[in-house]
């Protein structure tokens, strides 16, 4: 089982020849650069425009919920509720679990299970390092102090990373349902979870 919190260095990863010998994992070092890029929770508590609507329309839709949308979530109060009142055994919760094991037994089709968890590892400390200096930046801003609510923004966000980080060793589509739940995240906002038949997004 791959592990997003494996304790491999990233020097072990640079000893891999990895253009030649695994390509799509010189792709996901390549997304660490766009982690870095990315404007996390820049936009939290604004309006979510259309095009955030719209990736969020076919993150459901992927995902195999259909019948569920996306609802702007206002406040820190209310995405506490949310994050607090979140069922992490839901059907949508078990459908990215599957999703991401079956990402897994791909790729270990191709690369070996050390490889992969040394390059998922890279992805997750660097998408720590770059996750704490943006939630450093908005607690600052919004003069929060709530540590749990913090640690869930943490926690999601990585996990997101690590998602898309599958996708890429994969081989998989951008319209991948984790792929689509990044740039969610790219777009400055929060998607906090499924709940009922709403993806609330922050």
């Amino acid at each position: 089982m791959i592990s997003e919190n494996e304790n491999t260095s990233e020097d072990d990863f640079e000893e891999f020849d990895v253009e030649e010998e695994y390509p799509t994992l010189m792709h996901v070092a390549r997304f660490a650069d766009l982690i870095k890029a990315t404007n996390w929770f820049h936009h939290i508590g604004e309006p979510v425009s259309d095009k955030l609507l719209k990736t969020s329309r076919d993150y459901l839709d992927a995902l195999g919920f259909p019948d569920t949308y996306p609802a702007e979530v206002a406040d820190w109060q209310d995405a506490i509720i949310c994050i607090e009142t979140n069922d992490w055994n839901s059907p949508a919760w078990e459908a990215e679990e599957q999703l991401a094991a079956s990402l897994i037994n791909e790729t270990l089709e191709f690369i070996e299970e050390d490889v992969l968890e040394v390059a998922l590892t890279n992805i997750t400390s660097k998408a720590s390092e770059q996750i704490t200096l943006a939630l450093e930046d908005a607690s600052a801003k919004w003069g929060l102090d709530d540590e749990e609510l913090l640690r869930a923004a943490m926690g999601q966000a990585v996990q997101t990373c690590y998602q898309a980080a599958l996708v890429i060793a994969a081989g998989e589509e951008e319209n991948h349902p984790f792929a689509l739940k990044f740039r969610l995240y790219e777009m400055g906002h929060w998607p906090l979870g499924i709940a009922g038949n709403t993806l609330n997004i922050f």
